[in-house]
């Protein structure tokens, strides 16, 4: 379990995890529905029930409980850092790879670059972030300094955005980024979901030496709402050997630098 799951009190047991998925994808659930579905008691869910409201994570009814405001979107933001979690690992220990004792690292909200915050534990570094998750990964690490950059907490993800946010990133300059995406076209240029977000990130690849997009496999041929880079003009897009080869061969031909496994080494080389 990771820091996050921690101090947020997600995932307490086995069968908390259990209640807590029923509850978010249902919208809420019934004792006795939950009683049948998990095979226990119809008193052992209204202990645990009380348990997870007392830790705020859901709400109490009448006969059953609903997600809490509070946690809600920290659920959707877990339940998508397990989607291709053996991939966005292996990118973190691509981007690592990169990074050098006494860099200035900057890292956006994204579930890869929690991954990536992962594996820079140990590190001599400093972490800008805008990511609640990350700094909850980071904080306290020997050897980090850790910057959370101020501004407005998104109401369905924990992270911050914002004027304010974008003012703290025109001061501030990195030697490295890893951005995440939602999604990347043929042409290598990157998407997000959220204008109020992409406008954040564009600002955050203008305040690094060195800009790496971090995408699974998942990620690559498709768009989303707002185009907020071009992955050519930065210095490379870091991905899992997953990626369907058309797409890889439609990506090298626009001019993107992929960097797999085999690539680590050339790419440090170019970037020194």
């Amino acid at each position: 379990m990771s820091t996050y799951e921690q101090s947020h009190g997600l995932g307490q047991t086995p069968r908390h995890s259990q209640i807590l998925e029923v509850i978010h994808r249902e919208g809420g659930c019934s004792v006795d529905d939950l009683a049948l579905s998990l095979g226990v008691s119809t008193m052992t869910i209204r202990r645990d029930l009380q348990e997870l409201a007392d830790a705020g994570q859901v709400l109490r009814t009448h006969g059953g409980a609903v997600p809490a405001a509070r946690v809600s979107f920290e659920f959707r933001f877990l339940k998508d850092a397990q989607q291709n979690a053996q991939a966005k690992d292996r990118i973190a220990q691509r981007a690592v790879e990169l990074v050098d004792d006494g860099d200035s690292v900057m890292l956006d909200s994204s579930t890869t670059t929690l991954a990536i915050a992962r594996r820079l534990r140990g590190m001599s570094l400093t972490v800008i972030t805008t990511s609640l998750p990350i700094a909850s990964e980071l904080y306290g690490c020997e050897g980090i300094d850790l910057i959370l950059l101020g501004g407005s907490l998104r109401s369905d993800s924990p992270d911050l955005a914002g004027p304010i946010t974008e003012a703290n990133l025109e001061s501030l300059h990195a030697k490295i980024a890893f951005i995440g995406a939602d999604g990347i076209d043929k042409e290598g240029r990157i998407y997000n979901d959220s204008p109020v977000l992409g406008r954040m990130l564009e600002k955050m690849a203008a305040s690094a030496d060195r800009v790496y997009a971090v995408a699974d496999h998942a990620k690559i041929g498709k768009s989303a709402l707002m185009r907020f880079g071009d992955i050519k003009k930065w210095d490379g897009l870091i991905t899992d050997t997953d990626i369907d080869p058309t797409w890889k061969r439609r990506l090298k031909r626009a001019g993107v630098k992929l960097i797999q496994p085999q690539d680590i080494q050339k790419a440090r080389k170019t970037t020194a």
